[in-house]
C-alpha cells in the first residue's frame, strides 16, 4: 500500500506565478505586505487595505517578493504620484502625505516593539513633524552618468536592485536648479565629446554628477566624479556653465577610479571658482566643501535642530560634546549658550569646514578633532575631560558598543540622540536605558515621499 505524503502546510510559489493578495500593512521600506496562504509577500507600490494582483519575482522558504500588476480594490489613501519613475527615493509618492507621516511614526513604534528596550511601552512617541510642501526639498543630486546604445548621454538613478539607469530630466523632490545644471552639463559633455564611464569595460571619464544648492545663499556647486584624472575641455565646460548659471560658484573634480560602490574617492581638485559654497541655518553660516555632509533638506533641518536645542536646554558654562559633528552644524546651531563645544568626525575636510564655520559665525567656544568617535572619547576620558551634555548623530549603523560604553561610564546629564534609522536606534536604546530614561521620541520627516524617517530622542539620566 502506497504511503501518502503528509501535508506540511508550506506554500511553494514559482517565479512568474500570478497571485491575488490583500495588503495588511507597509514594511519598513514602504512596500506593501500581504499574506498568501500564510506566506508573507512583499509588494512595492501596494498600500494597506488594497486587494491587488501581483506576479512573483522572487520566492524563498519563508517569504516572497512580487511585482504589482493591478489594483483590484484601491485604498482611499492612494494619490496620483508626481513622478512615474521606477527608482528609489519616491517609494511612498503614491501615499497621501498625512498617511506618510503616520507611517513614519509607526516605523519607529515597530522598531521599539521588536527590540523591546526597557520601558518602551511607556515612551512618549510624538506625531511626525512634516512639511507644508513635501516636494522640491532636496538640495543635492548625485546622478550617475552613462551613454545609451544610441550614443545619448543620460543621468539619473538606478532601478531598485538593478544596474539599469533611469534618465531623470525631472524629479519632483529635487531642487529645480540642481536638475537644470545637470541637464546643461550633459549637453556640454556631448558638445565637447567628454566620455561617460562604462561599467562593463571600466573605461570612460565621468561617472557621476553631483550638484548641491544652498537654500539661503542660492549658491551652487558642481562636482564631476571621474574614473580618469583628466577631463577634456573641463575649463571650457565650466566657463559655459558659469555664463548660464551665475549661482554656480564652484566646479570641482573628484577622482574615484575603478568599480566601487562609493560615490567619492579621496582626491578632490578645483576646476573653477571656490572650493565650497555657503549655507545658513538661522544666524549660523556653514561652509560646504564637495565631500562635506550636510542634511539634504534645510527646511526640516532647522526644525530638527530647534528640537535638539530645546531638548538639550543648555545653560551658561555647560560643556557639550557634538559627536559625529560633520561640518559642525548641530554644535554650532545649538551650543552658543555652552561654555565649550567639543566636536569630532572621521572626515578631515568636515573638521576643517567645521573650524571655518565657527570662525565665519564668530563662535569661539568650540574645539574640533578628527577621528573615530570611540577613539576620541577614549582620548578625552584619559585626559580627564568631563562634559555635561551630549548630542550624537550617528550614521545609519547607529552607535557601536564601545561608544555606548563610554557614554554610560561618563553619564552626561543631558543626552540627545538624533537618529536616521529606527532599527539601530531601538537596538541602541536596549543598552542606553540601563542608565537613562527616554523622555520622548520626536519623529521628523526629512525625506518626504520616501520610507525614511529621522527622530530626535531626549534621554534623561536616572538618579543613582
Amino acid at each position: 500500500m502506497m504511503q501518502q505524503k503528509k501535508f506540511t502546510g508550506k506554500v511553494y510559489l514559482k517565479k512568474g506565478q500570478t497571485i491575488h493578495v490583500k495588503i495588511k500593512r507597509l514594511g519598513i521600506n514602504g512596500e506593501g505586505i500581504g499574506y498568501y496562504k500564510k506566506k508573507i509577500i512583499f509588494i512595492p507600490g501596494a498600500l494597506p487595505k488594497e486587494f491587488v494582483k501581483a506576479k512573483i519575482t522572487e520566492s524563498n522558504r519563508n517569504y516572497a517578493k512580487a511585482k504589482l500588476l493591478e489594483i483590484v480594490e484601491k485604498s482611499s489613501q492612494r494619490v496620483n504620484p508626481a513622478d512615474h519613475y521606477d527608482v528609489g527615493g519616491i517609494e511612498l509618492e503614491h501615499l497621501n502625505y498625512d498617511a506618510q507621516l503616520d507611517f513614519k511614526r509607526d516605523v519607529i513604534l515597530q522598531a521599539l516593539e521588536k527590540f523591546k528596550p526597557r520601558g518602551y511601552e511607556k515612551i512618549e512617541l510624538r506625531k511626525t513633524i512634516g512639511m507644508d510642501d513635501p516636494y522640491h526639498y532636496r538640495n543635492k543630486a548625485a546622478f550617475q552618468v552613462r551613454m545609451t546604445k544610441t550614443g545619448k548621454l543620460i543621468a539619473g538613478l538606478y532601478k531598485p536592485e538593478s544596474h539599469h539607469l533611469v534618465d531623470l530630466p525631472t524629479f519632483e523632490t529635487q531642487r529645480k536648479l540642481t536638475l537644470e545644471i545637470i541637464r546643461k552639463t550633459l549637453a556640454l559633455m556631448e558638445k565637447w565629446h567628454v566620455c561617460a564611464y562604462d561599467e562593463r569595460t571600466n573605461k570612460g571619464t565621468v561617472k557621476t554628477l553631483v550638484v548641491r544648492e544652498a537654500f539661503a545663499t542660492k549658491e551652487a556647486q558642481l562636482v564631476f566624479v571621474t574614473n580618469e584624472r583628466f577631463i577634456a575641455h573641463a575649463s571650457e565646460i565650466a566657463a559655459e556653465l558659469r555664463n548660464e548659471f551665475p549661482q554656480l560658484v564652484s566646479v570641482m573634480q573628484n577622482y574615484n577610479p575603478g568599480k566601487t560602490s562609493l560615490v567619492y574617492g579621496d582626491e578632490t581638485t578645483r576646476i573653477f571658482g571656490r572650493d565650497y559654497i555657503i549655507e545658513k541655518l538661522g544666524d549660523v553660516s556653514f561652509k560646504l566643501s564637495a565631500r562635506a555632509f550636510f542634511q539634504m533638506n534645510p527646511i526640516q533641518t532647522k526644525k530638527m535642530y530647534d528640537e535638539v536645542k530645546q531638548a538639550l536646554n543648555l545653560k551658561q558654562g555647560e560643556i557639550l560634546v557634538d559627536a559625529y559633528c560633520g561640518v559642525g552644524t548641530i554644535g554650532l546651531y545649538c551650543g552658543k549658550e555652552a561654555g565649550l563645544v567639543l566636536g569630532m568626525d572621521v572626515i578631515s575636510e568636515a573638521i576643517a569646514d567645521a573650524k571655518e564655520n565657527a570662525a565665519m559665525s564668530g563662535i569661539k567656544n568650540v574645539v574640533y578633532e578628527e577621528g573615530d568617535a570611540k577613539e576620541i572619547f577614549a582620548k578625552w576620558e584619559k585626559a580627564g575631560q568631563k562634559f555635561d551634555a551630549l548630542v550624537v548623530d550617528p550614521p545609519r549603523t547607529g552607535l557601536d558598543d564601545e561608544t555606548i560604553e563610554v557614554i554610560l561610564r561618563n553619564k552626561p546629564k543631558k543626552f540627545v540622540y538624533v537618529s536616521c534609522n529606527p532599527s539601530t536606534l531601538a537596538r541602541n536604546l536596549v543598552s542606553l536605558v540601563s542608565k537613562y530614561d527616554v523622555s520622548y521620541i520626536q519623529p521628523i520627516d526629512m525625506f518626504p515621499q520616501t520610507a525614511r524617517t529621522e527622530a530626535v530622542v531626549k534621554l534623561d539620566l536616572r538618579p543613582e
